[in-house]
């Protein structure tokens, strides 16, 4: 009787170690899954609003977790008021950087889409409809200009780079969102 006892504790207890194995290695990389960005919570080497998968999936960094959830970028950019002033400096006259980045799914990925708007010359508001299928919500009755925001899901920052630029090749293309990354990675660590 003791010896089945002790039997079934030793398998019990190595069946709970075994099921916390998975969940225990998802606790840094939690969110890293494929098309994922990365989770940037407390504890990570990452800047605001940035997660470890840069690699050009256009959905890098989202921002910390609260108890509700992970932070708009809009409550992001409320609490780094340098990053938002200098956001907005790069933003077409009347915009803020709050309002530019309301559609995005997390901060990094706005921030390269402004840059590469800036360092393209692409309209802001075609590169957003494009990645996120909806306006700059400016005002209540913003619309995706003509072309942008067709497609049945967002496209990634490369994607809308070549919808936008069609003259520009791949590597091109390739270049420019990593230059955007790279600047938006150097915002938010700086900020």
């Amino acid at each position: 009787m003791i010896q089945r006892l002790t039997v079934t504790v030793f398998f019990a207890a190595a069946t709970l170690f075994l099921g916390a194995l998975p969940a225990a290695a998802q606790g840094r990389s939690a969110g890293h899954g494929p098309g994922g960005g990365g989770a940037g919570t407390a504890g990570m080497h990452e800047p605001m609003g940035m997660g470890a998968d840069m690699g050009g999936h256009g959905d890098f960094g989202n921002a910390p977790a609260t108890a509700r959830g992970p932070k708009t970028p809009g409550e992001l950019l409320s609490q780094n008021t340098k990053l938002s002033a200098n956001l907005t400096n790069l933003l077409p006259s009347g915009m803020t950087a709050q309002q530019a980045c309301a559609n995005f799914k997390n901060l990094g990925q706005c921030v390269a889409a402004i840059h590469v708007s800036k360092n393209l010359g692409l309209d802001f508001n075609s590169l957003e409809c494009d990645m996120t299928l909806k306006p700059v919500p400016t005002s209540p009755t913003a619309t995706c200009p003509a072309g942008t925001g067709t497609s049945s899901k967002g496209m990634s920052l490369g994607g809308a780079i070549k919808a936008l630029d069609p003259a520009l090749s791949n590597p091109e293309v390739k270049s420019a969102t990593k230059t955007g990354e790279k600047q938006a990675h150097a915002d938010l660590s700086n900020s």
